[in-house]
């Protein structure tokens, strides 16, 4: 039903105004359910059935491995209707420390022969105050009891360069005690000299000052994970695992979305006609699983690795397990597959256990 709909009807909306839409309509059922005593823990039991093998990570008992990545719920307000619909971690974000309108629009487009999205939306978001509020009024629900939640922070576009760490700490300072953990965005290309960042000479006092402002501020150890691009040569992609591993963090996301075009299916006049961006969805899969290998091979279980990037099956779910994640992310499949997505990727996945 959702593949016609999409089809016939959301094709046809400008892909923001969709995206919108759709967080607005999570977020109204995770409320209509937080209402009813045990609404989300009997939507969970309908939406992730089968079989399931609990996981361990970040210090965390989690249901299962099936995550939200970053970015579709940048204000933390849908995270209980993401809950409810089957997936096991919400990260919400990205938030910066000062709220923030994001680049002019359009900044949002479907690429539908290649099942992908290209976005330049430059961390729209209301902030890291409002993001907070939002959390702890979730927090304080008995409904939203199990819930495991990570905030995605990010730089603030119009702080200078000198200023950059505190940009980061204050946010860290802020959210760390609403977050189940914390992951330390330097690798969007949408917003400028971001992804200088994951230069390790500039990266480690980022994630030392992060790491100490949220577990201060929380007053206890929160996990602190960076997440990195598709685009880093295999050599860069080991220094930060070697970073991360001296600094102790507690693991990597592997990874955002790619500035590269090739392989695509959309004609090339097409997408230079789109503009700048970051691409997401199927093209960006085997590269994602590229450095989660190289970051597998280097860390040798020391860190949780979380794969993100092209997910869009169960099968791909398993591969990514397979290659080395405790933890996967999804997106762009959502936006294509619609809310019954989980569903079938907890089934199948389900299947092939028990098979």
């Amino acid at each position: 039903m959702y593949r016609l709909l999409f089809r016939t009807v959301l094709v046809r909306l400008d892909a923001e105004r969709a995206h919108v839409l759709g967080v607005a309509l999570v977020g109204l059922l995770g409320r209509l359910l937080l209402a009813v005593p045990g609404g989300i823990a009997l939507a969970r039991r309908v939406t992730a059935p089968g079989r399931r093998v609990p996981v361990r990570a970040l210090g965390l008992d989690l249901p299962g491995p099936l995550g939200v990545a970053a970015g579709l719920d940048k204000d933390a307000r849908a995270v209980a209707g993401l809950a409810a619909l089957g997936f096991d971690v919400v990260e919400v974000g990205t938030v910066t420390a000062h709220s923030q309108p994001g680049n002019p629009r359009p900044r949002l487009f479907r690429l539908p022969r290649d099942r992908a999205v290209l976005n330049r939306m430059g961390f729209n978001n209301s902030g890291a105050d409002a993001v907070r509020a939002r959390l702890e009024r979730l927090r304080a629900h008995r409904g939203a009891d199990g819930l495991v939640v990570g905030v995605n922070i990010g730089r603030t576009k119009a702080v200078a360069d000198d200023a950059v760490v505190a940009d980061y700490t204050r946010s860290a300072h802020v959210l760390g005690p609403v977050a189940d953990y914390l992951v330390v965005n330097v690798s969007s290309p949408n917003t400028p000299g971001l992804r200088d960042l994951q230069a390790v000479d500039t990266l480690r006092p980022l994630l030392l000052a992060v790491r100490e402002a949220a577990d201060a501020a929380a007053g206890r150890h929160v996990p602190l994970l960076v997440k990195i691009a598709p685009d880093l040569a295999d050599a860069d992609v080991l220094a930060v695992a070697d970073l991360a591993l001296e600094l102790g963090l507690d693991g990597i996301v592997a990874t955002n979305t790619t500035i590269a075009r090739d392989g695509l299916g959309t004609p090339a006049a097409d997408v230079a006609a789109l503009g700048a961006g970051g691409v997401s969805g199927p093209p960006v899969a085997s590269r994602a699983t590229e450095v989660l290998r190289l970051l597998a091979e280097r860390c040798a279980g020391r860190l949780t690795l979380v794969g993100a990037g092209g997910v869009t099956t169960a099968g791909d779910v398993a591969d990514r397990l397979a290659a080395g994640a405790s933890l996967v992310q999804a997106y762009t499949a959502f936006v294509y597959e619609g809310p019954g997505w989980p569903r079938r990727v907890h089934r199948d996945l389900a299947r092939q256990e028990s098979a």
